[in-house]
């Protein structure tokens, strides 16, 4: 009884997963009657996809049935739950049974008891983008995939320059995949920078720039990333994320909170341990100083809406966020 759940906010590491699934289990001159994508959400097309799993394949290759963003893992009505008790164990070798979700399923319920016991669960978390180690790792993965080869440099920059982006990973990995052709030598820093699009990754440096008052590395950070055009807008929806996280963790620690946990939600944290890397990035910094920069950043998003010229208005409060 192959049964499969995916969960997690990483959604194209996710459909490759998906994609993967379905070439290794279809036969591709009979997918279309054996392959059943049924919405997850709504009690009649699950119980569907409860009857379509008993139900032999036809011709080749074998039959998968995907409820998609279902949420069976979150509630689950009595009658429900019963079909999935008669359904689940009696599901034949030839059906592959998927189930995915973006939510964490609930551990609690009965629903989440039963599939768990049977599926295979796979978790698509996208990385924090401090967890730089992490990010290089992910990219050392996928470049071996894709058997593109990188100098440990190269690797770096290329973790720096997409962030936790699988999509943008997976299609700058072919571009340079195609770039290195049947070349052995692996791609140098130097060819990664001048051929890889920019991400959330490079703003977030541009924060820490302006957090740490180095008005010459921030200036050289919006040339880098204008020149490679990142969106203007973009690039301040990462500084106002950033600098929101900052000021509310330490408003919260001026005001003598020390739970982690606490201060994790507060400031929409996933993760309580980046609580401790972000205390020694702040220390320096007062509340105050954090929450004056937000007016700024927002002066600085109406004035791109009105068309101002992105490079000016961003090197203009740049400079102005560096000396709050």
């Amino acid at each position: 009884m192959p049964i499969y759940l995916y969960w997690g906010e990483d959604d194209f590491a996710m459909s490759q997963a998906i994609s993967t699934l379905k070439q290794d289990t279809l036969d591709r001159d009979w997918i279309q009657f054996n392959f059943d994508k049924l919405a997850g959400d709504k009690e009649d097309s699950i119980l569907s996809a409860l009857m379509q799993v008993m139900t032999p394949p036809f011709g080749g290759g074998d039959r998968v049935v995907w409820l998609f963003e279902t949420n069976i893992c979150q509630s689950c009505s009595e009658e429900l739950l019963s079909q999935l008790q008669n359904t689940i164990p009696q599901i034949p070798d030839t059906t592959h049974f998927l189930l995915t979700t973006s939510k964490k399923p609930d551990a609690r319920i009965k629903s989440t008891k039963l599939i768990t016991k049977y599926a295979k669960v796979v978790e698509f978390a996208l990385i924090s983008p401090w967890q730089t180690e992490i990010l290089i790792k992910k990219v050392e993965e996928v470049a071996q995939e894709k058997q593109v080869k990188l100098t440990p440099s190269a690797i770096k920059i290329l973790a720096s320059c997409v962030g936790n982006d699988s999509r943008l990973l997976w299609q700058e990995l072919e571009k340079l995949a195609i770039y290195q052709g049947n070349n052995s030598a692996p791609i140098e820093e130097e060819t990664v920078k001048s051929l890889v699009n920019v991400s959330t990754q490079n703003s977030l440096q541009l924060a820490q720039a302006i957090l740490d008052r180095n008005i010459p590395l921030a200036l050289t950070l919006v040339q880098d990333l204008i020149t490679l055009n990142e969106p203007a807008l973009r690039i301040v929806a990462t500084l106002v994320g950033q600098f929101r996280t900052w000021a509310i963790v330490k408003t919260m620690i001026e005001s003598g909170e020390k739970d982690e946990k606490k201060i994790a939600e507060s400031a929409d944290l996933g993760n309580p341990k980046r609580i401790y890397f972000l205390r020694q990035e702040i220390k320096a910094r007062s509340s105050q100083q954090l929450l004056s920069s937000l007016p700024i950043l927002l002066e600085l998003e109406t004035s791109l809406k009105l068309g101002a010229d992105p490079l000016n208005a961003l090197e203009t409060k740049v400079i102005e966020l560096c000396n709050v």
